[in-house]
């Protein structure tokens, strides 16, 4: 951000604050109350959204843009939301979150259900279009699905076998400890 800000580079940056590093709370990473004022440190415009809000990240993303678009520099850019799941699959936020907090969430802020009932209320909503989306999706995620399982099972050795064109010390020992490790003997074709 320092040096988009010395050389006015037309950059957004933009950081979806859930709340957690994995499951570190922000609170246990920085003593600031926002990600958001870093900017002024910086000389930069930066502005806190409700990143559950689709319109006001929306309309903040896009007078961004057109700071940058307009020469006018960068923007920093905190949407505040929450991770419903995990981090990654090693990652169990039971362990350090209440799982509840994360129900209770989803069914009062969750995007996607506020711009559906939004849409309700102002008469924007089309069931039936809805249901043939949905249909379509399905059939789209299916139909992929399908492909992918089609493909032929992969080959241990390819692990190993392109990481260089000439197999290194290191991964010739990889190699050979993981196919012990399996049972089998590795083989360079």
């Amino acid at each position: 951000m320092n040096m988009a800000s010395v050389f006015q580079v037309p950059a957004v940056f933009f950081n979806q604050n859930n709340g957690y590093a994995i499951s570190v709370p922000i609170e246990k990473q920085m003593n600031s109350k926002t990600v958001a004022q870093k900017s002024v440190a910086y000389g930069i415009p930066g502005v806190r959204v409700d990143g559950n809000d689709i319109f006001a990240v929306y309309f903040q993303t896009k007078e961004a843009l057109e700071r940058a678009r307009n020469g006018e520099g960068p923007t920093l850019i905190e949407a505040v939301t929450w991770r419903y799941g995990a981090h990654t699959t090693a990652d169990d936020p039971t362990k350090y979150r209440n799982q509840a907090d994360s129900d209770q969430i989803r069914q009062t802020r969750d995007p996607l259900m506020r711009l559906e009932r939004y849409m309700k209320n102002e008469g924007l909503w089309d069931e039936e279009w809805t249901k043939q989306i949905q249909e379509e999706i399905t059939e789209e995620v299916e139909r992929a699905i399908r492909e992918v399982e089609s493909y032929p099972k992969p080959k241990v050795d390819d692990l190993f076998d392109h990481v260089f064109e000439t197999p290194t010390w290191t991964i010739a020992k990889q190699k050979e400890e993981y196919f012990q490790l399996l049972g089998g003997e590795a083989k360079w074709r």
